[in-house]
């Protein structure tokens, strides 16, 4: 398989790369896309024997080149060669790119006719209509590498969609699932970054802790699988070993189970339609012995009520949300606000979108950015206005 990976430098992008070097008769491994790691991406590209690496930052491409001379690998810097990149001929694009930086290369990459297996979750939240309408034009498939999407992709059957009575996605319920408010009020940075099962980035922890990154899953799931999508709800469980269930008509309910590890999904969207093995842990049951499930407190996490009341209101409301998000999740992990803050400042940049008259429905990339960037100086604004207020 020719296999390109975007963000190959975050945690899916080298769990990804794991799994490839495990496997190397499988791959060939066309094009690596960082952001600004420069000695980081020369490392995997060298590793797996990359065709080309290219980091998105400019100014670390002279790194990048000189990391890598002598090597046969060539290199490139910036964003048209990023994008160049995303569109070199390929059998699979892992979509990778944290944040709003990975719309255009993953967009490019679906207009090629690659599957994409997609792990950028502004693809969906704040593009998603364009997007997949994109993909079906080229004939992209589309493979969800998100656990929890995964697990749905895995257990639900597209012959029976009618006799599906509800989707769960489960959620782990972070580190504060049995905080306060008060207690929640003075959380730091620190302890919202300690997910007590995934190891994954700063930015998706934090979500993690406010359970916006269920809201936006949320999201996600009900354009992945849109014939279900007025049946989708949370159930928290915080041991993380059930990633999604589906319940028919019949009574069954169908499950897909496996420990917290991303190589599973990602495993699960290299080989498909086969399986491949990974060094992934196996589950014992007999041992684990007890799972447990609840519902989400809606009251202590309100981020997840506004990912879905956004959702009611389609992607103009989504796109705005993310990136209010985006912009409030940042300042806590600088220290400039409380944890709680977080979903404060999202709700009113919703509302003051929705006064301005911003929350159309966005048709192009260009409109998406627009309307991403108007909610985030909102946001900028709303977190000075709390920062200055804090003691």
């Amino acid at each position: 398989m020719r296999l390109s990976v975007l963000g190959a430098t975050g945690s899916i992008g080298r769990s990804t790369l794991d799994l490839v070097a495990r496997a190397p008769e499988r791959f060939q491994v066309v094009a690596l896309v960082g952001g600004s790691r420069p000695q980081e991406l020369a490392e995997a590209a060298k590793a797996v024997r990359a065709e080309i690496a290219v980091v998105a930052d400019a100014a670390a491409g002279p790194a990048l080149r000189d990391a890598l001379a002598g090597t046969g690998i060539a290199s490139a810097a910036g964003e048209a060669a990023v994008l160049e990149a995303a569109t070199r001929p390929v059998d699979m694009v892992m979509a990778a790119i944290t944040g709003a930086a990975g719309l255009a290369p993953t967009l490019a990459a679906a207009r090629t006719g690659s599957t994409i297996a997609l792990a950028n979750k502004e693809c969906l939240v704040c593009a998603g209509e364009l997007f997949l309408q994109e993909a079906a034009r080229h004939g992209a498939r589309v493979l969800p590498v998100d656990s929890e999407h995964n697990a749905i992709y895995q257990v639900l059957e597209q012959r029976n969609l009618a006799m599906v009575d509800t989707i769960l996605l489960t959620a782990s319920g972070g580190p504060f699932r049995t905080w306060t408010m008060e207690e929640m009020e003075r959380a730091t940075a620190a302890q919202a970054l300690k997910h007590p099962n995934w190891s994954m980035g700063a930015k998706i922890t934090i979500d993690s802790a406010t359970l916006m990154n269920k809201g936006l899953e949320v999201i996600e799931a009900s354009l992945l699988f849109p014939e279900v999508a007025d049946r989708i709800d949370v159930v928290v469980h915080p041991q993380s070993l059930v990633h999604g269930l589906v319940a028919y008509a019949d009574g069954s309910m169908l499950a897909q189970l496996g420990k917290p590890d991303m190589r599973t999904p990602i495993a699960y969207c290299l080989g498909w339609p086969e399986r491949m093995a990974t060094p992934v842990g196996r589950l014992d049951l007999a041992a684990i012995g007890t799972l447990t499930f609840e519902a989400p407190d809606r009251a202590r996490f309100p981020a997840l009520g506004l990912a879905m009341a956004a959702l009611r209101r389609r992607q103009g409301t989504t796109t705005a949300l993310n990136g209010a998000n985006e912009v409030a999740v940042a300042a806590f992990l600088e220290g400039r606000i409380g944890f709680l803050d977080i979903a404060r400042i999202v709700e009113t940049v919703i509302e003051r979108s929705d006064a301005l008259g911003m929350l159309q429905e966005p048709t192009s990339l260009e409109a998406v950015f627009a309307l991403d960037a108007g909610a985030r100086r909102l946001a900028d604004e709303s977190v000075h206005t709390v920062a200055a207020l804090r003691p």
